[in-house]
């Protein structure tokens, strides 16, 4: 049996998670990242964590085969840098480098967007496919693309920025510095936005009833709202799932996948989201009548597709 190890790499936690050859997660530990802009104080805590899931099963470094590390930021999977990532502080950071010198084995990087749709590719909802898009649905839209069963990052390693392309021309600010991209719409920053200029306009709705004051609106405030029958809370609804729908459409006329995921939080409504995106896919993406079409399904796997994706990172280096 071989092991291997997933190290998920964030501005609040650091977690790793010890995965066998069928992608089982076996053994999982975290601990405070501590950002402050020292990489390699913070590679000392990212293999004190990987000891700590290895320590769960009585394992060394020396029974692990590979690890694997899924980070935030424009990542060089070649070199091993993190070219940029502004929530660490990193600038041309070779992390790759830092922990291979503490963990004495090979390790691999690449962005955490990328390394959770791999982790959905090889175990989780995209298992038997060889071509998809990952989105998922949080603060911002982010994602990972799939084609050929490889991680696609073009030519410059930066490659799959899904929520920065504009739908909405001259639209809602987004913080990428553009206007109207996917994400300023169809994030749960959007939602939420939207929401509250609905609240704003209809002192009346139930939205108010499901949600007190402005700051207590979240991704599911309009969904509830529909629920009770409110008009203003299914206009908000069915504006953002309109606005969704379109992305979708867009990277299925880009890419062709197989399937589209979609991951988040917002994604536990479920059939009452999937339902009508996939009636706005089918409508606006381009096919040709009696071909094979893209299916949307939902993310399975949750935090586990990043520490299964980073752990499986080498077979991409083979």
């Amino acid at each position: 049996m071989k092991y291997y190890v997933g190290i998920d790499l964030g501005g609040t936690f650091i977690k790793a998670g010890v995965v066998d050859e069928q992608y089982n997660i076996l053994a999982k530990a975290s601990i405070p990242s501590q950002v402050d802009g020292d990489a390699e104080g913070l590679a000392d805590r990212m293999a004190e964590c990987a000891g700590k899931a290895m320590a769960e099963l009585g394992l060394t470094i020396d029974d692990i085969a590979a690890v694997g590390v899924g980070t935030p930021g424009a990542v060089d999977s070649k070199t091993g840098l993190v070219v940029y990532a502004n929530n660490l502080g990193f600038v041309n950071v070779p992390l790759q480098e830092y922990l291979e010198k503490r963990l004495h084995t090979s390790v691999y990087l690449e962005n955490d967007a990328n390394v959770a749709a791999y982790g959905e590719f090889l175990a989780g909802a995209a298992a038997g496919v060889q071509d998809a898009v990952v989105v998922t649905l949080g603060t911002g839209v982010g994602g990972g693309i799939i084609i050929d069963g490889k991680i696609y990052t073009g030519f410059n390693q930066f490659a799959g920025e899904l929520g920065h392309m504009v739908i909405e021309y001259n639209g809602w600010p987004c913080t990428c510095g553009r206007k109207g991209c996917i994400e300023a719409y169809s994030s749960a920053t959007g939602l939420i936005k939207m929401t509250r200029l609905a609240m704003e306009a209809n002192p009346g709705s139930r939205l108010w009833e499901v949600a007190p004051t402005l700051e207590e609106v979240n991704g599911k405030t309009a969904f509830d709202a529909m629920r009770l029958g409110d008009e203003a809370g299914t206009a908000v609804v069915d504006k953002y799932i309109a606005y969704l729908g379109s992305a979708l459409a867009n990277y299925v006329n880009i890419f062709q996948p197989e399937v589209i995921l979609i991951g988040g939080g917002i994604c536990k409504e479920g059939e009452t989201l999937l339902a009508p995106l996939r009636k706005i896919m089918s409508e606006e993406a381009y096919s040709i009548p009696g071909q094979p079409t893209c299916e949307l399904r939902r993310c399975v796997l949750g935090n586990d597709a990043g520490t299964i994706g980073a752990a499986m990172l080498w077979k991409l280096h083979q």
